[in-house]
């Protein structure tokens, strides 16, 4: 295992994405900045250590006194100690004492200044490599997804390519693909990119984050296809990305939390369609005369790291698997008072009942991560709190492949265009 820690808490984020959320640590060119600076470099402790965090307050630059108050709690729960302590030249020590089981505390913060209230959080791991998920595998969790698989390939391979000139440069090709999932008429499009040069080439298969949305920037990791890349880059339900703005808006009105549906009944949940779909496309890539007969890798962020890490469980032929913050894991982690992960079903009365929690183990990327045996490469922050840091480690700690992480403490929902540009190196480092 390789870890690579980055402890730096200031840092530009004027050119950051965010998966699924806008969700950034400093909104970009405000007037304010809070730095927040654990006494253990790497943010993590054992379990038992007292953890202090200075905490530093600047307004267009210049320390500001104040007070500052705090609330302690455990990742993602209600808070079990809140106090005050006062800003002098801007910092103030606060001691956040320790935790006794594996796990992440936040230290949540807010102080009003000029009239304004500011909020902030810094989260610090106790002994997170221990984590282990609530999730539990399903006795029959590989004979049902065999069977769903193969019920999926009645259906002959079948899909479109139609030339995107708008997306063409003077180095890759551009197509729109429509792709057929299965008899019952499911289809997902992608933009699939590949250089212009002829020859054989690994291929890269991207799922999106969360929501119904169109693909915005089909050309936003060109760099794959320019590095000698077939890349496709996919969308779940089945709408044309060409779509107008307007007309997206009203299908994801029309969809709504899709991640609820059918949440009972494992064979009836309608992510089981967008789960084989993600095998299709491969099937789709492997068949491409251009692909080098070796490498297939699977690269995503929030829902797409966690199609990401399901695709690498599902189906062998995956031989790189790159996630960051993978939501859909260990989601019914709040069954007994501990973290769960995106979509936060806690949220949502009636959503952790027994038989939701039964069908949530057939697709929890925890279940999935057990079955991975290609090398495998994840990155996450600490301060995430759409896809928590206890969640990813649930994920993490049960993935028995080669693996390496990239921890990026200071991050929440977000992954800066460097990190992003290192995982297709990371790929291209690990081609056969």
């Amino acid at each position: 295992m390789k870890k690579f820690f980055i402890t730096t808490t200031l840092v530009l984020l004027a050119a950051l994405f965010a998966s699924d959320a806008e969700a950034e640590n400093y909104p970009y060119r405000s007037d304010y900045l809070w730095i927040t600076v654990p006494d253990h470099s790497d943010w993590i402790y054992k379990t038992g250590e007292k953890a202090t965090i200075e905490v530093e307050f600047y307004k267009y630059g210049i320390p500001r006194d104040g007070e500052v108050n705090y609330e302690i709690a455990r990742d993602m729960l209600d808070s079990y100690q809140k106090g005050k302590a006062q800003l002098k030249n801007g910092r103030c020590k606060i001691n956040i004492g320790t935790s006794k089981t594996p796990g992440f505390v936040d230290l949540r913060l807010s102080t009003t200044v000029d009239g304004v209230k500011y909020n902030h959080h810094c989260k610090v791991g106790f002994s997170p490599e221990k984590i282990q998920p609530y999730t539990k595998m399903p006795s029959d969790f590989d004979a049902f997804w065999q069977q769903n698989l193969d019920e999926m390939r009645k259906q002959p391979l079948e899909y479109s390519m139609e030339k995107s000139e708008k997306y063409t440069t003077d180095k890759i090709d551009a197509y729109l693909v429509k792709l057929k999932v299965d008899r019952r008429g499911h289809c997902i499009y992608g933009y699939l990119t590949r250089p212009k040069a002829a020859g054989k080439y690994p291929v890269v298969m991207c799922p999106p984050g969360a929501g119904v949305k169109t693909i915005k920037e089909p050309l936003r990791h060109k760099y794959y296809a320019e590095n000698g890349f077939i890349r496709f880059e996919i969308e779940i339900h089945g709408l044309n990305p060409e779509m107008s703005q307007a007309d997206f808006a009203d299908a994801s009105r029309a969809f709504g939390d899709y991640l609820q549906f059918g949440l009972s009944d494992k064979d009836s949940y309608y992510m089981k369609h967008v789960y084989q779909a993600c095998v299709r496309s491969i099937d789709f890539l492997t068949s491409l005369d251009e692909w080098d007969g070796k490498n297939v890798a699977v690269q995503g962020g929030s829902q797409g790291g966690a199609l990401s890490l399901v695709t690498a469980g599902l189906d062998k032929r995956v031989t790189q698997a790159v996630a960051n913050h993978p939501a859909l894991s260990d989601m019914a982690g709040y069954k007994d008072g501990g973290t769960g992960g995106y979509p936060h079903f806690n949220k949502t009365p009636g959503m952790l009942s027994d038989a939701n929690v039964k069908t949530m183990q057939y697709y929890d990327v925890v279940n999935f991560a057990r079955r991975i045996s290609c090398p495998t490469y994840i990155t996450w922050g600490y301060n995430d709190n759409v896809c928590p840091p206890t969640t990813s480690y649930a994920v993490y700690n049960v993935i028995t492949a080669p693996k390496e992480a990239l921890i990026t403490p200071i991050n929440e929902h977000w992954t800066s265009d460097a990190t992003e540009y290192g995982q297709m190196v990371w790929i291209k480092n690990h081609l056969k």
